[in-house]
This record gives C-alpha cells, structure tokens and sequence, in this order.
C-alpha cells in the first residue's frame, strides 16, 4: 500500500505557483527545501478534522507562514517508470500571501493511496485492551475550588471493578485547585460512584469522588458529605425522596463568548420559535445533545430527556427519577460528560444562570421532587405542607440555589420575583409549580423552579429533604404562612 505525506507550510503575502514534482533532480530539491525548514519549527500538536466523511489525522507544527504539500497522484499516464514513481508519491503545491518571512504553519498528515486517512492517533484511542491485560483505567472526578468546575486524572487499576469501595483512595494538589494552601496541599479523594467510561470504553471506569484533609475531615467544598449524611437520617430514608432534575446549559462559540448560532457582536430573531425547535434556523447544537444523551446511557446515568431550550443556543437535559444522594452523583457525573464533549468539539459550556442580558431566557435547574408520603393517596395535602415549609426557609434556599441568581430570578421568563415567595397549578410563574395532573390525582410531586443552573445538586437536593422532612416550624409560624400562601393545611 503506497501511503503520501502532505506537509502545509504559508508564507505570508503574493501569489501562489503550483509545482509537480516529475524528476530526481526536482525532488532531491524539494526535499532538501522542506526539511530544511522543518528544523524550524516551534510547537508539534496532533488533531483531528472531518471533511466529506472522512477522518484525517494532522500532526501540526506551527511557527511563521508558507505551504508546501506532497501527495500521491495516482495513475499518471505517458510517464517513464522512475518520474511516475516520484510524481505518485509526491507533488507540491506552494502559496504564498506575501513577502517571505519564514515558515508559519506546516501540517504533516500519512493518508492512504485510496484517500482514506490512517489516523493513528485515533486508532489508539479506540484500542480496546481488554484483550491484553487485566488492567483499566479509572479516570477520578471531583469538584474545584469554586464550587462549579469539574476535575479529573486517570489512574490504572489492576483488575475491573465494580463497587467504589473496591477503590484506592487517591490525593491531588490542592493549592492548584484554590482547596489547600501550598504548604499543606494535600487533598484525599475518596471513591463515592462509579460510571462507565463512553470515552474509553471496555471495563474503564468513571468515578465520582468527594474531598477531604488527611486527618480525614470534609474539605469546604465537599458538598456531598453533608448530603449524605441528610440522605442516611432515617426519616429521610423511609420517604424515599426522588429527584427529577432538569439542567439547562448554554453553548458557547469560542473566543468570543457569545451563543452558539448568533451573529457574532449581534441577535437572532425573538425567541418563539427555538423551543424544541427543527431547522438549521432555530436549532444550535442538536449534536452536542445527542452525543451527550448516549454518552449518558452508555455510562449508565439515570438520564430521562432532553430538549431545545427558549433562548437559542440553550438545552436541557434531564436525570431522575433518582432516589437521594444518587440525583447528585447522576447530575455532576452528567455534567463531567457534557464538559468532555464540548471540549472535544471546540465549544464552550456555561451555566451561568443569565448568560445573555435583556429579553431572553436565563438557565435554571429546576427540581421536581416527591417522597413517598406525597406519591400516595392524599399525598396532595403533604405536597402542601412541603410548600409550607419552603416558603417559611424561601431565604435559606435562595442563598443556596445558585450564584448569580439574582439576575435570572426577575418576575420574567418564566421565574419568579427572587425576594418573593409563591406557588401555583400550572404556573411557571412562581417559585414552586404543581402539576395539574398532580391536583387531579391528589398525588404526585411539586417542582421547585427556582435553583440556578449552576446549583450543586447535592445541596438543593438534601436541603429540599432536609426542609420537607425533618425541619418543623413552630405552630404560630405555620399558621401565619399558610394564612398568606392560602394554603389549607
């Protein structure tokens, strides 16, 4: 199988001479003049790119600007036999854009003589080694220092697992992460969840961990602890709360920050027609979506949906029902997913609640939730006191629900006034929505619609649980709020 090197190198200005390389004395030139410049360069990166179907993998050495490209021309007729040995492995095509200055870019790539690509790079990643060794690859998640940002590092594992106590406990430098200071940095993870690995594939793992010092305590941002321990209570346990999470998140274009699909510096139209919207017109990053809702099945994730969102380039996706402490580890490990994918695809993730000011919609989590008491017959009447509850610790959960809050909770787009709590059937208005399904019935859940997409999903989660199930509010205060939410309990 005859294989073809392409080299790319720009010079910055002027025209651009195509050259065929035909004879020796022509290609010993060429080689000479392309390795010569190949010693100058400064920076080697590999990457892929997809063109009319295929994959082609690039080794890139970047420095300053001139291109020079050696394919295979296939099949040339009337031409001695060493000429057409030299013409079908190689010609050269040179453009240059001005004034020479130096080599800018060069990009190497092996294709085969049949146009299609021998990448590699790509071939190791899908090398399936099951059948060499018993050995895996775990790749450790856990949450940064800010609360929102995802972290990871891979680590081999002698045989599969399947438990997370199965699991070594592992540190990371906690100064880089704004967990730790530098003289005492060291942050254990501790194996919490295991998901399989869609990236990897085989018997590689992903594994949700939570942070702790070395004498073993929570670390601040260990939001999770806590869940569990509100999780593990047995009130809470013989409720047995699900959780129904929809995440919103916005796609962003590159460098400029801006929504995916929007004219850069400018708007769409209005918002109307993107909402579960078809069309190249109205729907940006279909893709996106559709990759991360089977990555989720495939690692396992509780994911029920997912769907265009009102403000185009925005779309949600769906976990639950998940009972307890699992909505948390479904969520971040969703999220971890989401993050790998716009990473491999050159697009930004936010979840900032309000990404675009003005008239669009912001990003919320909103949360539906039930216990066991509620999804019985009469549970209506303790979905009411529930809401009792949250009205009368509406400031403990607003400070709770998300950074940034303020600027999505505005009465508009479909939330409510943050410094104001309500409820209502079939009201998207209000802080906490029920189902008309869930009047009909006298049974069912409540959706609490005010968490920002950024919430940690361990905290909203347990302090729903914690507020419905164990908190208990004086008599005259229980009174005087359901006296001003109406409610009849």
């Amino acid at each position: 199988m005859i294989e073809r090197a392409v080299a790319t190198v720009y010079p910055p200005k002027a025209t651009s001479p195509f050259f065929i390389i035909s004879c020796p004395h022509v290609f010993n030139f060429i080689f000479f003049f392309f390795f010569s410049y190949i010693s100058k360069v400064s920076r080697f990166a590999l990457s892929s790119i997809s063109t009319t179907g295929r994959r082609e993998t690039m080794a890139q050495v970047l420095s300053p600007s001139m291109q020079l490209q050696t394919r295979v021309t296939r099949n040339a007729a009337n031409v001695n036999p060493v000429c057409r040995r030299t013409r079908n492995s190689l010609s050269l095509s040179y453009k240059q854009k001005g004034s020479f200055k130096g080599c800018s870019k060069l990009r190497v790539f092996t294709v085969k003589s049949d146009g299609s690509t021998i990448n590699r790079v790509e071939q190791l990643l899908n090398l399936d080694t099951a059948p060499y060794t018993d050995k895996t690859i775990a790749e450790y998640i856990w949450i940064g220092g800010s609360g929102i940002d995802l972290r990871s590092k891979s680590r081999t594992i002698s045989c599969p697992v399947e438990h997370p106590s199965e699991l070594p406990k592992w540190n990371y430098d906690g100064s880089s992460t704004g967990q730790a200071p530098g003289e005492d940095s060291e942050v254990i993870l501790y194996p919490q969840a295991i998901f399989k690995d869609p990236f990897r594939g085989g018997n590689n793992i992903l594994v949700i961990c939570d942070t702790y010092t070395p004498a073993g305590e929570p670390i601040p941002t260990n939001k999770r602890h806590k869940a569990a321990e509100i999780f593990s209570n047995s009130k809470v346990v013989a409720e047995v709360p699900w959780f129904g999470i929809e995440q919103e998140y916005t796609l962003l274009q590159p460098n400029v920050k801006w929504p995916l699909g929007w004219p850069v510096g400018a708007y769409p139209g209005p918002q109307g027609p993107y909402y579960c919207g078809v069309g190249a017109d109205k729907s940006f990053g279909r893709d996106i979506s559709d990759a991360h809702y089977k990555a989720c099945l495939y690692a396992g994730i509780n994911i029920s949906g997912t769907n265009g969102e009102v403000m185009p380039g925005q779309w949600e996706f769906q976990v639950g029902p998940s009972v307890g402490i699992e909505a948390g580890d479904h969520v971040w490990c969703a999220r971890y997913l989401l993050e790998r994918i716009t990473e491999q695809v050159g697009v930004v993730l936010t979840l900032d609640p309000k990404p675009i000011e003005g008239d669009w919609n912001g990003a919320g989590c909103h949360t539906n939730y039930s216990t066991k008491s509620m999804r019985e017959d009469g549970g209506f009447e303790k979905i009411k006191n529930a809401i009792l509850n949250l009205s009368l610790r509406h400031k403990e959960h607003i400070s709770a629900y998300g950074e940034g809050n303020e600027r999505r909770l505005t009465g508009k787009h479909e939330t409510a006034d943050i410094n104001t709590f309500s409820w209502g059937v079939a009201n998207r208005g209000c802080s906490i929505r029920v189902g008309r399904e869930t009047e009909k019935q006298g049974k069912g859940y409540l959706e609490d619609r005010r968490p920002a997409s950024n919430m940690d999903p361990y905290v909203v989660t347990s302090l729903l649980a914690e507020t419905t199930i164990l908190w208990e509010p004086s008599l005259g205060t229980e009174a005087l709020a359901a006296q001003q939410l109406a409610l009849k309990v």
